[in-house]
């Protein structure tokens, strides 16, 4: 899973991003509000970790901004600001948790896996269920009644994502960002053939869902007909 860390304070940031490295997310790490609310536009991330007091825009600022883009990411509030009245501050403007400094990194570890939980319709832990399609997070395997096939890297950031938002169309723009990342190599049919590939699974699978193509739009989680 991918997070985005808006931290102006390097070293805190270079620990954190070491931290949750080795708990297996993969990390962006930027240095004020003001790159936190572009990163955070692109819907790349299944959370973002920010803290409130940085130049160039504040936390709250850019927390209210994603919110009136309706980036409905889990955000995260890390900071020093621990009074009662920032952190219902924080929560108005959107926030979904507020950890406040020195903090236990078991402690930041333990609330992000709880935000992640929240996502997408979760069966347990580690799997999250979209018709009669289970997908694992843990072994990468899309399952139905009638058995289970592996999916590649690519195959399972595809299927999370639409697991996650089954009714939202996605953008091919937000598709490869969220898949390939913002500084990934990418050659233009690499899209369709993974959708491809993961339609194919599904089929396999007798899944009753299938990946449509929305015409100029993208592509977004629809019923069979069967």
């Amino acid at each position: 899973m991918r997070l985005l860390l808006v931290e102006d304070e390097k070293q805190l940031s270079r620990a954190l991003s070491k931290m949750l490295e080795k708990e297996g997310y993969e990390v962006d790490a930027v240095f004020d509000g003001e790159d936190g609310y572009l990163y955070g536009l692109t819907k790349a991330y299944d959370l973002i970790i920010m803290d409130v007091m940085m130049p160039k825009m504040n936390g709250f600022e850019a927390l209210s901004k994603l919110r009136e883009k309706n980036i409905e990411t889990p955000i995260l509030m890390l900071t020093a600001l621990a009074d009662e009245h920032d952190k219902i501050a924080g929560l108005d403007y959107g926030a979904d948790d507020y950890v406040a400094k020195p903090f236990s990194f078991d402690e930041l570890a333990a609330r992000i896996r709880a935000l992640l939980r929240r996502r997408g319709k979760l069966v347990s832990d580690n799997k999250l269920q979209c018709g009669n399609v289970t997908l694992d997070l843990t072994s990468y395997t899309l399952s139905t009644a009638k058995g289970s096939l592996k999916l590649t890297g690519k195959e399972f950031e595809l299927a999370r994502y639409f697991f996650e938002y089954p009714n939202f169309v996605a953008t091919k723009d937000e598709l490869i960002t969220k898949v390939w990342g913002l500084d990934g190599e990418f050659e233009s049919n690499n899209l369709e053939a993974y959708i491809s590939f993961l339609r194919k699974k599904l089929q396999h699978l007798e899944a009753n869902i299938n990946i449509e193509a929305v015409r100029g739009v993208g592509y977004r989680v629809g019923k069979t007909n069967g």
